[in-house]
């Protein structure tokens, strides 16, 4: 299997085919006449794919990417994509954006770049865009590629930077649009996510440790970062916060039994240190453990 490496722009267009017009940054429109051909891309820019048919399988980690015609697939420096031929569409058809992190440098963008979660969404996470957000983005994206084909002068970074953190913010509009639509889907992964959590506090907890965000995540095959907003999304609450309100819960019915001492109802749950589980129980009821038994 082959691998490929883009750690730049330059790299990125010739893998494709396409002309270099800025060191830092390129659109292009791929329709293949060849075959797929399965490999491993290494990623040392960021690019964003408009995908326009079923051409391939993706994967990152242990899952495939969940996309079909007219989804967004968003890579970032240092993650590396298995890509697979799809027999039934052996030709890949897409638009994509690509740019290097130095075109971010001493901009807001570079400097907010974390707040656009989707870069680390890895599994059944694609954007599904309607025909008004693909006329959106391919509009966002045009605006780019006029100024890639002018020549460059003191705006041109400026002008790209901003339609790049345009175009980011309308995924991040169109993400929230996603999380509200697939409401159903979403309720069954909090339910999910809910009883797992039950789960592992009667049966892990006190073996594996405190339960994390990351863990609930992965169980759901999803991104820590898709979760979250899922979660945050379909209940008004972060992931973190629901696994403090049912650990609380837990603590209080153990404490309910005198057979159990705090330091083994701190064990139970998965505390390090009886001290933690103290401070924890603290902080969200006013009491230390011991207070509120008797209270």
């Amino acid at each position: 299997m082959q691998d490929i490496f883009l750690n730049t722009v330059q790299d990125f267009n010739e893998y494709q085919g396409m002309e270099t017009l800025h060191p830092l940054v390129s659109v292009v429109h791929v329709e293949n006449t060849e075959h797929i051909k399965e490999c491993v891309m290494h990623y040392g820019v960021y690019a964003i794919y408009l995908k326009e048919n079923k051409g391939c399988r993706l994967s990152y980690g242990r899952t495939p990417y969940d996309f079909d015609e007219m989804t967004v697939t968003s890579f970032a420096p240092g993650q590396v994509v298995k890509v697979e031929p799809n027999p039934d569409v052996p030709f890949a058809k897409f638009t994509a954006l690509a740019f290097h992190p130095d075109l971010l440098n001493r901009t807001a963008l570079g400097r907010n770049i974390s707040r656009y979660e989707f870069f680390s969404y890895t599994s059944t996470e694609a954007l599904h865009l309607s025909a008004q957000e693909v006329e959106v983005f391919r509009g966002v994206l045009a605006l780019i590629e006029q100024e890639l084909h002018r020549a460059i002068d003191k705006h041109t970074r400026e002008l790209i930077v901003s339609n790049v953190e345009l175009l980011l913010n309308y995924c991040l509009r169109f993400y929230d649009r996603q999380f509200i639509t697939r409401e159903e889907i979403n309720h069954s992964v909090v339910k999910q996510f809910l009883h797992l959590l039950d789960e592992y506090l009667d049966t892990q907890a006190e073996q594996d440790g405190l339960p994390t965000v990351a863990y609930f995540a992965d169980k759901c095959c999803l991104s820590t970062g898709y979760f979250g907003t899922l979660v945050k999304t379909e209940t008004g609450r972060t992931a973190k916060d629901l696994i403090n309100d049912r650990i609380l819960s837990k603590s209080k019915e153990l404490l309910q039994s005198e057979m159990l001492s705090v330091t083994q109802v701190s064990s139970l749950l998965g505390f390090e240190y009886p001290q933690h589980f103290i401070r924890f129980f603290k902080s969200l009821t006013g009491k230390t453990p011991a207070q509120w038994r008797v209270a």
